[in-house]
C-alpha cells in the first residue's frame, strides 16, 4: 500500500506554524496527490463533519475558573522556565536547580488537579466521545489525508465510513494509540486484509486485539516524513514479511502455545510492540525454537525483567562482530554466532521478547543502544540507563513510562483521552513526547497531569533497571548464573544399556557436580526431562563426572546428542584420568544434533568420563551420550 502523499507532521514545522492546528498547517503545504473531483467531494465533507463537530463539543465546555486556570499556568511557566546548569556547573547549582525543580513541578501539578477537579464531571462523561473521537481522527488524519486515501474508490471510501460509523471501533483504535502517521485508511485495509485470512481475527479476544494493533502500527509508508506520532506510538522499522503474514505467523504460534502465558491478556497497545519486529517470520520461529532447545530456562525464567532476554548476556558476546553470512546464517542467527556491541545485542533482545508475545521497544541512549519491554509489574530498561536518558525516535524514554503506567487504569485513562481530543477540537498544540511535560494548550497540559495524578494516586513505582548500562556494554556476570536448582528426578539419572550393548548417559546422570555450579546449569527442558548447560561464561573452566559400568571391555563408538549456537567449538574428554578424547562440538545453529563419532577403549566394571569445555568456549546444551560398541 504505497504512499501517494506527504503530510508534515507538528514537530518538524517551523516555529512560525507552531501552535496552528494540524488542519490548518496541513491545508497550507503543497500536497503531493492531486485530488479528484471525487477527492474533492470527500474534502469539503471531510472539513464540514470536522467543523460541526468542533462547533459541537467547543459549546458544551464548561466553564473553568480563572483563578485556578491562571495559577496552573502560571505554575507550568515556572517549571519551563528553570534553566538546567551545564556541565561546568557548579556541584551547588545542579543541587539547588535540582531542588527548585522537585518544588516547581510539585507546584504545577497540584495546581492542574485544581483545575481537573474543576472539570471532573466533564471529562468522567462519555456521552460526547463519538463526537471526540471523530474529531481526533479527523485532526490526526486530515481532511486532505482520508480524502487523498478515500478518492482511490469505494472500497478505500467505504473502509473510512465503516470506521467512522462503529464508536466501538474508534474508542478501540484511540485507546491503542491511533494509526502511525495518521494512515488510518491503510491501517483500515490492513485490518480488514488481516480479518479476511482468519476468521479468528473476527472474534473478540487476544487475536482480534493482536489484529488491530498489528494494522495501526504498520511502518510509515514510503515518503512519509519521520516525526511525531499523535498518539505517541513510533515504529522505525518494516516487518519484512507484511502484517497479514506477520498477524498469521503469530496467531499459528498462539494456537501452538508457543508463545508466553502472559500474551493472551495483552491489550491493543501492547500488541503493537510485539509485531512490529524488522526480523522475518521465519528468525521469529527460529528464535523460539532454537531457546527451547538450548537454554529453556530463560523461557520458565519468574523473574520477567529477564525472561527470554537473559540470553542476550548469557550467549551473546560483547565484542567486535564476527558475522559470516556466508554460512547460510540468517542475521537473527549471525548475531547470535557472531557477538556485537551494544546494538546488535539490543536488536537480538527485542527480538527474543516479541518472538514470545512479548511488547518491546527500542531504547536509543546517547553513544548506546538498549532496549525497554512489557513485564507484569510495568515496563523495564534492559542493558542501558534510566528512562530520562534514553528515547525511541520522538517519544522520550520518561514520556514513554508515564504512558504505559497511567494506563494501567483504563477509566481513568479514558479521561486523559477526553481531554487531548477536547484540545484537538481547539486546535490546541500537544504537549512534547520528547521534552517530558512541556509546551502544548491548556486541555492537552491537563491530560499530561492526569497522567501524573493517576500514577500518583496509584502509587506505581518503577522498576530497577535490568543490567544497567555496565552490564549492557560488557560480558559481565550478574552473580546468579546458576539459576534455580532443579529437582532431577530419578528417570533423568538412569544410564539404560540395550540388548545390544549401547550405552545411553543421560547428561544429568553426573556424580558432580551434584548441583548447578556457576558455569554447568541442570534445567529442564519444557518436556520436563533434564539436560546439562555448560555456559560460555564463569571464572574458570567446570568438570561434569560421569561414572559408567561396563559389563565387557572393549572399544566404543560415542556421540553427545547436543545443541549450540556457534561455531569451532570443542570439548575434552578425560576417560579413566588417563586417555585424553577431543570431541568437536558442530555448530547446530540452536536445533539438537549429534557430534561426530570418537572412540575409546572402555574396561570392564567401572569407568570415569569426564568432560570439560575448551576455553574460550560459546556454550553447549547436552541431552544425553551414546556408547555404541565397535564390532
Amino acid at each position: 500500500m504505497k504512499r501517494r502523499r506527504t503530510v508534515v507532521v507538528t514537530c518538524l514545522l517551523p516555529l512560525a506554524l507552531v501552535g496552528m492546528s494540524r488542519v490548518s498547517a496541513a491545508r497550507q503545504e503543497e500536497a503531493a496527490v492531486e485530488l479528484s473531483e471525487q477527492g474533492r467531494r470527500l474534502l469539503a465533507k471531510y472539513t464540514d463533519v470536522l467543523d460541526s463537530l468542533k462547533a459541537d463539543v467547543t459549546a458544551a465546555l464548561p466553564a473553568i475558573d480563572e483563578q485556578r486556570r491562571a495559577a496552573f499556568l502560571s505554575a507550568r511557566a515556572a517549571l519551563a522556565g528553570l534553566k538546567e546548569p551545564g556541565e561546568d556547573g557548579s556541584a551547588e547549582a545542579k543541587l539547588e536547580y535540582r531542588d527548585r525543580k522537585e518544588r516547581a513541578e510539585s507546584d504545577a501539578l497540584q495546581s492542574a488537579r485544581a483545575v481537573l477537579a474543576n472539570v471532573e464531571q466533564f471529562l468522567d462523561d462519555g456521552s460526547r466521545d463519538p463526537k471526540l473521537m471523530t474529531i481526533a481522527i479527523l485532526m490526526h488524519a486530515t481532511p486532505r489525508g482520508l480524502a487523498e486515501f478515500a478518492q482511490q474508490g469505494t472500497g478505500e471510501e467505504a473502509l473510512l465510513d465503516g470506521l467512522f460509523g462503529d464508536t466501538a471501533l474508534m474508542e478501540q483504535v484511540l485507546l491503542a494509540g491511533g494509526a502511525n502517521g495518521g494512515e488510518y485508511g491503510e491501517a483500515m485495509q490492513v485490518y480488514a486484509a488481516i480479518q479476511e485470512a482468519s476468521e479468528r481475527a473476527r472474534k473478540p479476544g487476544i487475536l482480534q486485539r493482536l489484529a488491530l494493533g498489528t494494522a495501526l502500527q504498520q511502518p510509515w509508508l514510503a515518503s512519509k516524513e519521520k516525526g511525531g506520532v499523535y498518539g505517541t506510538v513510533y515504529t522505525d522499522n518494516s516487518t519484512p514479511d507484511g502484517q497479514v503474514s506477520r498477524y498469521l505467523h503469530y496467531e499459528k504460534a498462539y494456537l501452538n502455545g508457543e508463545l508466553d502465558p502472559a500474551f493472551r491478556d495483552m491489550n491493543t497497545w501492547e500488541c503493537r510492540f510485539i509485531t512490529n519486529d524488522p526480523y522475518t517470520d521465519e528468525e521469529l520461529g527460529w528464535t523460539r525454537e532454537m531457546l527451547r532447545n538450548y537454554r529453556p530456562d530463560h523461557i520458565t525464567n519468574p523473574d520477567y525483567k529477564w525472561r527470554y532476554v537473559r540470553m542476550v548476556k548469557s550467549d551473546v558476546p560483547y565484542c567486535s562482530p564476527d558475522w559470516r553470512p556466508d554460512e547460510g546464517t540468517t542475521k537473527v542467527q549471525q548475531i547470535v554466532a557472531g557477538g556485537g556491541k551494544c546494538g546488535p545485542r539490543a536488536f537480538f533482545g527485542r527480538t527474543l521478547a516479541r518472538a514470545f508475545g512479548i511488547p518491546s521497544r527500542r531504547s536509543t541512549q546517547t553513544g548506546h543502544a538498549a532496549m525497554n519491554h512489557w513485564t507484569p509489574d510495568g515496563w523495564v530498561v534492559c542493558f542501558g540507563a534510566w528512562w530520562s536518558a534514553n528515547w525511541c525516535g520522538p517519544w522520550g524514554g520518561l514520556d514513554f513510562l508515564l504512558e504505559s503506567q497511567a494506563r494501567e487504569h483504563p477509566e481513568e485513562f479514558r479521561k486523559v483521552l477526553r481531554a487531548q481530543w477536547i484540545g484537538d477540537a481547539l486546535n490546541e498544540e500537544d504537549v512534547s513526547i520528547r521534552q517530558y511535560g512541556q509546551g502544548g494548550g491548556l486541555w492537552n497540559a491537563l491530560a499530561f497531569y492526569k497522567k501524573r495524578a493517576v500514577v500518583e494516586d496509584a502509587r506505581i513505582e518503577a522498576l530497577e533497571l535490568a543490567g544497567g548500562m555496565k552490564l549492557g556494554e560488557s560480558d559481565d556476570l550478574l552473580g546468579d548464573e546458576g539459576g534455580e536448582q532443579i529437582v532431577i528426578r530419578d528417570v533423568d539419572r538412569k544410564i539404560v544399556v540395550a540388548e545390544d550393548g549401547t550405552i545411553t548417559v543421560p547428561a544429568a546422570a553426573c556424580a558432580s557436580p551434584a548441583n548447578s555450579t556457576e558455569r554447568i546449569f541442570f534445567m529442564n527442558s519444557l518436556e520436563g526431562e533434564a539436560q546439562v548447560h555448560y555456559s560460555r561464561l564463569g571464572e574458570r573452566p567446570e568438570l561434569l563426572k560421569y561414572y559408567i559400568e561396563v559389563a565387557k571391555a572393549g572399544r566404543y563408538a560415542m556421540t553427545m546428542h547436543m545443541v549450540t549456537v556457534a561455531r569451532q567449538q570443542s570439548c575434552l574428554l578425560r576417560l579413566n584420568r588417563r586417555t585424553l578424547i577431543d570431541v568437536p562440538l558442530p555448530y547446530s545453529k540452536g536445533m539438537w544434533q549429534e557430534t561426530e563419532q570418537v572412540t575409546m577403549d572402555l574396561r570392564e566394571g567401572r569407568n570415569t568420563l569426564m568432560l570439560t569445555c575448551r576455553t574460550p568456549n560459546r556454550g553447549v546444551s547436552i541431552k544425553h551420550f551414546t556408547l555404541t560398541p565397535v564390532k
